[in-house]
């Protein structure tokens, strides 16, 4: 690609956000962060990696579980973020690799709130990937493994979870049309379908 697109992807469970997201990325020649995300951010901050997935895109705890969990896993490291609480450490972490993965080039980012910290970045194209709940209880049996009759319940506990994380630290509400350029709907597009759509927005949005 000539000029510098990043692509941020909020997804609800079972809508296939993140094989869209991989895709993209394929089709477009450009890196892939969904769970590298973390390896990123924990080799930047010193916290280890298996504490990023234990928080990932989790709602916060309280204040005093994570400042004493905070003190347990990083007392005496002198981190830049040793005086916050665990869950903020987190996300600060997570923050500063998503602005220094974006300004690096051109890349396809999926959750973590991506879309909300590159806000003001003009070269930044924000998506959110939703579905109908048949279509998404579908992807969930077959792609995930869940029993067809537990599967609704798994994906508004998932997407109650991505909510809870998303509306505390970006201040904002999961899933507003509002915070994004782009909604898709795979379930009426299908995931190919949906990629094709995000190209040529990008297309149309670089020839303006």
């Amino acid at each position: 690609m000539s000029k510098k697109i990043v692509i941020t992807i909020g997804r609800q469970f079972g809508s296939g956000g993140r094989y869209v997201g991989r895709l993209l990325a394929e089709k477009l020649g450009i890196p892939f962060y969904d769970k590298e995300l973390l390896s990123e951010a924990a080799k930047s901050s010193g916290i280890c990696e298996e504490i990023f997935e234990e928080h990932d895109e989790k709602p916060t705890r309280s204040l005093l579980f994570s400042l004493v969990t905070g003190m347990q896993h990083h007392m005496g490291t002198g981190n830049f973020y040793m005086d916050m609480p665990l869950n903020h450490k987190i996300f600060l972490a997570q923050f500063d690799a998503i602005r220094r993965i974006a300004e690096e080039g051109s890349c396809v980012i999926v959750g973590r709130c991506a879309d909300y910290v590159l806000r003001d970045d003009p070269d930044t194209l924000s998506v959110f990937v939703k579905a109908d709940m048949p279509s998404k209880i579908d992807r969930a049996v077959k792609y995930y493994g869940i029993e067809a009759d537990k599967a609704e319940d798994r994906i508004r506990k998932a997407d109650k979870q991505r909510a809870g994380y998303y509306n505390y630290y970006a201040t904002a509400t999961w899933g507003d049309v509002e915070n994004y350029d782009l909604v898709v709907d795979t379930g009426m597009l299908g995931v190919e379908g949906a990629v094709e759509l995000i190209v040529k927005c990008i297309e149309l949005r670089a020839a303006k």
